[in-house]
């Protein structure tokens, strides 16, 4: 690679930053750069997962990144044998995830295993529809499982029926059992996301390639747009709060949703109302399932999902509301986009062969068919299970606070998942011999000393990579789904966080838009987005569609042209930009911008006054 710069820091080369001295003892050993594996760190390049993890993660909150990553890694390497790309190796530092494509290089190999992926992955997109809707089930009976599990306070003896039923065990070991079973429903959910994913990628991708090499000049915004305009279940939340404006406007209830003070206040007011019991029914309507939906990813226990912090949806109810008394049509453009891809559809076809056309629609279709499973999965996987994951650790917490482990209910996520076995090992045993918690001034110390810890790894950003770039990026997930392409790896190599006046990133939307920039650090900074600002944040969540409303463009650090942002903007027929890198580093909030979603490019046209 060419320039002064050939390379980012290496692991070792980071010091931890201030205050977060000794973080590594958080995590599993096999998640942390190491001596003994320095030399393969070292040679390949790792880069953030702030997608999933936006910020430094808990102790507890890293079994994700085991999770994800045994699930992408089996199914790539072991199960449909990706031809050129294994899975992606993990490392958790200074308290962030980074992941690393481990690419196949050697022709051979490549053909051997190209054999093995059409026999295997051919299965899958021969009968996609019978074999999704199978997945839905399973991943369904998962998240049911998971509901099952409880963590019931130990009394001081077991219940009688123990002896009437001849049950021959304690009840205290349903609190091991029930951990484990936890843990495991959850690594088995994350192998169920992966089953279907990077084969929906590499569908995408041959019909991605075979649009490029047949329309040199076509851009990637229009391959994009050539599958656009579906409608699929990711965009169903933000049906229903469009929904729910739509009644509150008819039934003369916006005044009241968008007043001041809490939500419960509202609700209460409402309820004292026909009109207002009316809305209320159809919001507890559309409360389960759909609004188990998390404000960001669900990568961590410390997210809001609409359920539990009701203010979030009455935040994008109200705005929708505000626009349809201002006259205006908030239904989403899909007949409109779709109207649109099959006018592209048809002026790039006429260019083709028959042979060619028949390809042509061959690849599109099945472009089309595998589409859906990259957003719905979202659903099912990181909004459902997560939701139910994450109520049932806290569950977990009020356990540990019950029988005098933890003082404070979120003590739980500053142990890590071997910890937390070894704890309730712990004091489980310690109750049934009948004496004190034997560990309870040590896991205490140890709490202690990590909250600090992760405070300060929280109030640092991630680097957007460490190591040496490949010359080539092979990885369908990283391209695909991060925009961590080989190109945009050599504008990391050339940027930083100085002044360029122009940000290159991915185009992700379709359009060109002029407008004042708002950085959004957080999903809680969603309340400041202003009519008409540009919307630029690391990444945007699905759950952000509310906000799209009042966007008028979308800029992101990071992302791909199947990410979900991307997906969610050409969706909405947004101008966005996506895997920039340093937008948020770089653009400030007031500044003047133009978004050009078709180039993708951004460039600062006025500072802030």
């Amino acid at each position: 690679m060419s320039g002064e710069v050939s390379r980012f820091p290496f692991f070792h080369e980071a010091p931890a930053p201030e205050g977060a001295e000794g973080w590594e003892s958080m995590y599993p050993y096999y998640l942390l750069p190491r001596e003994e594996t320095r030399a393969w760190e070292d040679s390949i390049l790792w880069f953030a997962d702030t997608m999933h993890w936006s910020r430094g993660v808990h102790p507890f909150d890293s079994i994700g990144a085991e999770a994800v990553y045994l699930g992408a890694g089996q199914n790539s390497t072991r199960i449909f044998v990706l031809p050129t790309s294994l899975g992606l190796d993990v490392r958790v530092q200074n308290g962030y995830v980074y992941i690393a494509g481990i690419p196949v290089t050697d022709p051979a190999e490549i053909a051997r295993r190209a054999a093995l992926f059409q026999e295997r992955a051919g299965f899958y997109y021969a009968n996609w529809d019978e074999l999704y809707a199978k997945w839905k089930t399973k991943v369904t009976e998962a998240v049911a499982g998971m509901k099952t599990i409880s963590f019931p306070p130990l009394g001081e003896l077991d219940p009688i029926e123990v002896v009437t039923e001849a049950r021959g065990r304690s009840t205290s070991w349903d609190i091991i059992a029930n951990y484990h079973r936890l843990i495991d429903e959850f690594f088995l959910v994350w192998q169920y996301h992966f089953e279907f994913l990077n084969l929906g990628y590499g569908g995408y991708i041959v019909f991605f390639q075979f649009c490029k090499q047949a329309f040199p000049q076509i851009t990637e915004q229009e391959v994009a747009r050539l599958v656009a305009g579906v409608d699929v279940l990711a965009f169903r939340p933000d049906d229903e709060l469009r929904k729910l404006a739509q009644m509150a406007a008819d039934l003369d209830l916006v005044g009241v949703l968008s007043g001041t003070g809490p939500a419960a206040d509202k609700f209460s007011a409402l309820a004292g109302s026909e009109n207002g019991q009316v809305w209320l029914k159809a919001y507890q309507a559309a409360q389960n399932p759909w609004f188990n939906y998390f404000a960001e990813y669900g990568f961590t226990h410390d997210q809001d999902t609409w359920n539990s912090n009701p203010e979030i949806p009455l935040q994008g109810i109200v705005r929708y509301a505000a626009r349809i008394q201002a006259g205006e049509d908030i239904a989403r453009p899909v007949e409109r986009l779709s109207r649109e891809r099959d006018e592209i559809v048809a002026e790039y076809r006429n260019l083709l062969s028959p042979e060619e056309q028949a390809q042509f629609d061959e690849l599109l279709g099945l472009a089309r068919k595998v589409f859906p499973f990259i957003e719905e999965h979202n659903i099912y996987v990181e909004h459902w299970t997560h939701t139910v994951f994450w109520e049932k650790v806290w569950e977990l917490g009020d356990f540990l606070v019950s029988v005098g482990f933890a003082a404070e209910r979120d003590d739980v996520f500053y142990l890590n998942r071997f910890e937390l076995d070894e704890a309730l090992a712990d004091i489980v045993q310690s109750w049934a011999i009948g004496v004190e918690i034997r560990g309870r001034k040590k896991w205490a110390d140890i709490i202690a000393r990590r909250r600090p810890i992760v405070a300060a790894l929280q109030a640092h950003s991630a680097p957007p990579a460490y190591g040496i770039p490949p010359e080539e990026v092979t990885d369908p997930f990283a391209v695909m789904n991060y925009g961590v392409t080989t190109d945009r790896i050599k504008e990391w190599l050339g940027a930083s966080s100085g002044s360029s006046s122009t940000l290159t990133g991915i185009p992700g939307g379709p359009g060109v838009v002029e407008g004042q920039v708002r950085v959004l650090r957080t999903e809680r900074d969603l309340a400041l987005l202003q009519p008409g600002e540009i919307l630029v944040a690391a990444i945007t969540a699905p759950s952000w569609a509310a906000a799209f409303s009042v966007a008028t463009g979308v800029v992101t650090d990071i992302g791909g042209m199947m990410s979900h942002a991307a997906i969610v903007c050409r969706e909405y027929g947004i101008p966005a930009v996506v895997g920039t890198g340093f937008a948020t580093a770089n653009l400030k909030t007031g500044q003047r911008v133009r978004v050009d979603g078709n180039a993708g490019t951004v460039t600062v046209l006025e500072d802030v006054r």
